[in-house]
């Protein structure tokens, strides 16, 4: 069976996390019981969550780099600044080199 790709972004405490989210019926209040933290805690861990699902689903088409620097960002593991300036400098790299390969071409 494949997985989707968002599902093997995944790590084991991510699909822990849903595992309990769904056993508790998508109870946050129950989820806070759980792990002991404070509703906004697991507020804020769901909606990290989600980020990181968009950002894979998103990212699905991406090339390797663009897709593994957004998921840093929905991890909150990398800031959106700096993302933004290493995606811009990948980009840019990537455009020079397509000019070299078409003019090597000619």
């Amino acid at each position: 069976m494949n997985l989707p790709p968002w599902l093997t972004d995944l790590d084991e405490n991510d699909l822990q996390f849903i595992r309990r989210f769904v056993l508790a019926s998508g109870s946050l209040k129950d989820m806070a019981k759980t792990y002991e933290v404070s509703y906004p805690t697991v507020r804020g861990r769901l909606n990290r969550l989600i980020a990181k699902i968009e950002a894979a689903e998103s990212a699905a088409s991406l090339d390797p780099l663009e897709r593994k620097v957004k998921l840093l960002v929905a991890e909150g593991r990398m800031e959106p600044t700096t993302a933004k300036e290493l995606l811009q400098a990948h980009r840019e790299s990537k455009d020079v080199s397509t000019d070299k390969k078409s003019s090597t071409k000619r």
